[in-house]
């Protein structure tokens, strides 16, 4: 337990650090590719900035230019001529309104920009957001209708040139910064593009590093979890292996001790006199000598078994009569002591079976019934069919057996845990036998039990 507790506790201990390496490592990769993804299209912006002036003689706010100034020699106009300071406030506001509304809905550089990334094989969809940094009115004096935060923190030495280094907000980019200016007006604004599809961009990208580091952390734990599996399997293999060699002593310990008690008894002088005794003696010996046989012949058959086939000697038999045959013989032998109820309705169905093994099959049943109840046993033995397999259930009152016991039932010398595993005499082959005699026949067998409610087997076979 201490052993599968530390390799449990040192796997997880490696699967964190490796995922927590994979994540730091994908972080780093998405934060270069979005670097790039800005430094990319802001070079590409400059350069389509250039492009757009060089060959088309316009910087896509024309139609803006022509709007502001026929607007602005009203306004210009008007806001000289307020006096009262709440006036002049509404109108500036109204006027910031205009602006923006105007150089938002009138510009055409977010066309002529689009046309040109698209030309480069660039992503081309994207959404444009400018932002005022600073309105003028002109006359004989300036009236700062606007003027942003930002744009007073510039150094002066900047708000009358274009800059042409990059900036990033969150998914914005910056691409330049504009000015207008005429006889009544002076504007600047910045112009920020943002890509709604940056972070599928990004991913398609980097689709190689994650799929990689992906790949590796799930071949790390399939690796983690075949090598746990495997502990576990060779774990409880190997406690079936020192259950079996435990119970196969005490099974042989058994009449081997009789026999040499027994033969101790022989030598006595009084013994050897008494020509009943040495009989009665004999008979014991002889006894204990076949039951004794029947364990190594047992395990020697088990070798055999797991090295071919079973040979069957299939007859094709009416199994209820079978049935039948088989529960007599048993109840003889275990006397008034078990309860056993047949109901049968197979409508005398036959099938192709080895009378010997099916007979073992169902003794073996039979005695686990008996075997494992803390009560009187009372056994219910049904059969039935359907158009292809005929079935047999054998219900019992027994102990039950627990889900986790369930999987390992059938398996080769295991046996349920009760606490002291010598009170029931076996060696853990009985359902072993009794699922490999149902395969043979080209059938299966399954189990439905609870702890304290018995059980309850069914066995499937083909007629």
């Amino acid at each position: 337990m201490k052993k599968r507790n530390t390799v449990l506790v040192l796997g997880i201990i490696s699967i964190v650090i490796l995922i927590s390496v994979q994540v730091f490592i994908i972080r780093g990769i998405w934060k270069q590719k979005d670097e790039m993804f800005a430094l990319r299209y802001t070079m590409r912006s400059q350069e389509a900035l250039n492009f757009i002036r060089r060959s088309m003689s316009t910087d896509g706010f024309d139609t803006v230019r022509i709007l502001l100034g026929n607007y602005s020699e009203k306004a210009n106009r008007e806001l000289h001529a307020i006096k009262d300071g709440k006036e002049l406030n509404a109108r500036k506001k109204d006027i910031l309104a205009y602006f923006t509304k105007v150089v938002n809905q009138e510009q055409d550089f977010s066309d002529l920009l689009s046309s040109y990334f698209k030309m480069r094989g660039l992503e081309n969809k994207f959404n444009s957001t400018i932002v005022v940094n600073d309105i003028e009115m002109i006359n004989n004096d300036t009236i700062v209708v606007y003027r942003s935060d930002g744009f007073l923190n510039r150094r002066p030495t900047d708000r009358g040139r274009r800059i042409l280094s990059s900036e990033i907000s969150g998914s914005r980019i910056f691409v330049n910064w504009f000015g207008m200016e005429d006889n009544n007006y002076r504007f600047r604004f910045d112009y920020w593009i943002d890509f709604s599809d940056k972070q599928k961009v990004i991913l398609k990208e980097s689709a190689a590093y994650l799929a990689m580091s992906g790949l590796s952390i799930i071949v790390v734990l399939i690796l983690f979890m075949t090598t746990y599996r495997n502990l576990m399997e060779e774990k409880r293999l190997s406690d079936l292996k020192t259950d079996f060699i435990n119970n196969m002593t005490h099974e042989l310990k058994t009449p081997l001790s009789t026999i040499t008690v027994a033969g101790k008894t022989l030598e006595m002088e009084q013994i050897r006199h008494n020509e009943a005794k040495i009989l009665e003696t004999a008979k014991l010996i002889g006894k204990q000598s076949i039951h004794l046989n029947q364990l190594i012949n047992l395990i020697l058959e088990i070798s055999m078994w797991e090295r071919t086939q079973f040979q069957l000697d299939k007859k094709n038999v009416k199994v209820d009569e079978l049935m039948n045959e088989i529960v007599e013989s048993f109840r003889s032998g275990y006397g008034n002591n078990v309860s056993i109820i047949q109901k049968y309705d197979l409508d005398g169905a036959k099938a192709d079976l080895d009378v010997v093994y099916f007979t073992t099959m169902i003794n073996n049943l039979l005695s686990n019934a008996v075997k494992y109840s803390d009560k009187d046993p009372e056994i219910y033995i049904e059969g039935f069919r359907d158009e292809e397999h005929i079935y047999i259930r054998v219900s019992d009152n027994g102990i039950g057996i627990s889900k986790v016991d369930q999987k390992h039932i059938f398996d080769k010398f295991y046996r349920v845990s009760t606490g002291n595993i010598h009170k029931i005499k076996g060696l853990g082959l009985g359902l072993y036998y009794v699922k490999r005699i149902a395969e043979s026949h080209g059938g299966e067998v399954n189990i439905d039990s609870k702890p304290g409610k018995g059980s309850i087997f069914t066995i499937t076979l083909p007629f």
